[in-house]
Parts: C-alpha cells; sequence; structure tokens
C-alpha cells in the first residue's frame, strides 16, 4: 500500500502531548553532551528551519532501503538539517525535575549511528494501524520509539519547557510510557522535502 512506511522514508514526528499540540521532533542548538551534534527538542511547525525537523528512518538490523517498516522493528533515525544533522542519540541525564518525573536519559543527535552501544537505536511500536493484518507501520500511525541503551534506555517524550530558540518542549527519554497526556506518542507526517 502506499501509506506503508519503509526505510528510507523521510517523515515529520508530532508529539501526542495536549492533542497532539507538542510539537514536532527538532535538532535545534549545540548537542549538551559528549559525542552530541545538535540538542533534540520539539517546535511548532515540521520546517522550524530546512530539514530541523526532517528524519530519515533507516533499519538498525540489515533491512534495506524500500523494505516495510514493522511494528517492534529496531530502527535508526538521521536528521537532515544541513544534509548531515546526526542521529537521534540519547547522552546523559536528564534535568533534575525530569528526573523526578521517571525520566531516564537526555536526547541529542550523534554524528555516529551508534555513539555507544544502542544510544542510537530505538524499537518503533505502533499502538494501531489500518488495516492491522501484517504488522505494517504506516503514515499517520501513532508510536512509541523505545531506546535500547543498556537494555531500556527508556521512551521517547516531551518533558518540560526548552530554552531552544523556536523550541516548544524539552525531549528526554522515560522509563514510563506515557507518564501523562500522551506525552510518549509520536505521529508519522510523510515529509515533503
Amino acid at each position: 500500500m502506499a501509506n506503508e512506511l519503509k526505510y528510507g522514508d523521510r517523515i515529520h514526528l508530532q508529539n501526542g502531548y495536549g492533542g497532539f499540540r507538542g510539537g514536532y521532533l527538532d535538532s535545534n542548538s549545540s548537542g549538551p553532551g559528549d559525542g552530541s551534534k545538535y540538542g533534540v527538542s520539539t517546535t511548532g511547525t515540521p520546517a522550524r528551519a530546512a530539514g530541523t525537523g526532517t528524519w530519515e528512518i533507516t533499519s538498525a538490523s540489515g533491512k534495506g532501503a524500500g523494505q516495510p517498516v514493522l511494528s517492534g522493528d529496531l530502527i535508526h533515525l538521521r536528521n537532515l538539517y544541513g544534509g548531515d544533522g546526526g542521529y537521534l542519540d540519547t547522552n546523559n541525564g536528564p534535568k533534575t525535575d525530569q528526573r523526578e518525573a521517571g525520566a531516564k536519559l537526555d536526547v541529542s543527535t550523534s554524528q555516529v549511528k551508534d555513539r555507544s552501544e544502542g544510544t542510537g537505536r530505538w524499537r518503533i511500536f505502533a499502538q494501531t494501524s489500518t488495516p492491522a493484518a501484517g504488522g505494517n507501520v504506516r503514515i499517520g500511525d501513532t508510536v512509541l520509539l523505545w531506546n535500547v541503551f543498556d537494555g531500556n534506555g527508556g521512551f521517547l517524550e516531551t518533558n518540560g519547557g526548552s530554552t531552544d530558540e523556536g523550541a516548544s518542549y524539552d525531549v528526554c527519554t522515560n522509563a514510563y510510557y506515557n507518564r501523562s497526556s500522551n506525552v510518549a506518542d509520536w505521529k508519522i507526517h510523510r515529509a515533503q522535502n
């Protein structure tokens, strides 16, 4: 089907907080941790600057470009800011107030797919899809992204405000999936650029 997500596709990820008003996953500012390239937050538009909110989905288990993405697959997300904004990555601990809400790790991008074992690998879980048979992930689906660093790097979520220019919310991982108001829900949109 035309709306099946495939490896090599370019997407935007819209956060579910407050009825999908949590913004779009975005690379922004310099990365705060060793080996990081850019910080990651959300912003109100999928195109705050050229490529900052565009992510290319690649396989972390050897599936080739054009193959379908299945719920439960292990993936990398490569940001396209400046042609190569780095790979979505966990790095360092969260802020104190985030930690008090169950947060595990800060999120930034890294120049390499796996800065450390599992930091740049994410397991994608679709909540549902139509049709449901086959386990495919599709454009328009809502997904959870679970990091596999150290066996359990936590679920990608929005948590608290961000001081990055043009940003809406900070992004980290959390031990709890959807600890509050759909903060770990991400809707997939096909990128137009």
